[in-house]
């Protein structure tokens, strides 16, 4: 790998009427994945898109999709991501109670399993669940909402996190999701 982290632009962030365009401008600007954020009015106050979308979209790029559940009832949801085309599905520790469950299916699918906590829950909430994903997100804003400040704690559970799966020999990919900036 060039670079010491793998760039994940987030659809969030571009004008929902021009997606196809906000795809050509990652690419072209070196994003390795797009991240799509996927919400539900519920598990957090906003709405955005859905499988459909993921669908579409997923025709316009080779690049992987990083699909970011953050609903209620992920695993409700799984399947038409998987089928909309989805790479990476990460779902959020707080809204599954059976997430080994969910994990597995993922993988089973062929899509590589993501666990995601927000700045509220402890790194410790993952310690059952870690040597069965791919990717732990660790949120360092509130989700919900794009254009937020990164919350500076986030730096320190990122050491806990590494610290954890060194004990737990495992080493998932890390992504920070939320107000990251060059700084």
């Amino acid at each position: 790998m060039d670079k010491p982290y793998i760039l994940a632009p987030s659809l969030l962030s571009a004008d929902f009427a021009e997606l196809g365009a906000a795809l050509d401008f990652i690419k072209a600007r070196g994003g390795d994945m797009v991240h799509i954020d996927v919400m539900d009015g519920h598990f957090v106050p906003n709405l955005t898109i859905g499988a459909p979308v993921v669908k579409a979209l997923r025709s316009r790029s080779k690049l992987p999709f990083d699909v970011h559940l953050m609903v209620t009832n992920p695993a409700d949801l799984i399947e038409d991501f998987i089928e909309a085309g989805a790479d990476w599905l990460t779902f959020h520790i707080e809204a599954e109670r059976h997430a080994h469950r969910l994990a597995s299916r993922i993988r089973e699918a062929g899509i590589k399993a993501g666990i995601s906590i927000v700045p509220s829950t402890p790194v410790s909430a993952l310690t059952e669940i870690l040597p069965f994903v791919d990717l732990v997100l660790v949120m360092s804003v509130n989700p919900g909402f794009g254009g937020q400040s990164f919350i500076e704690g986030t730096l320190a559970k990122l050491r806990k996190l590494r610290a954890l799966c060194a004990e737990h020999h495992v080493s998932p990919l890390v992504e920070v999701d939320g107000g990251v900036t060059t700084k």
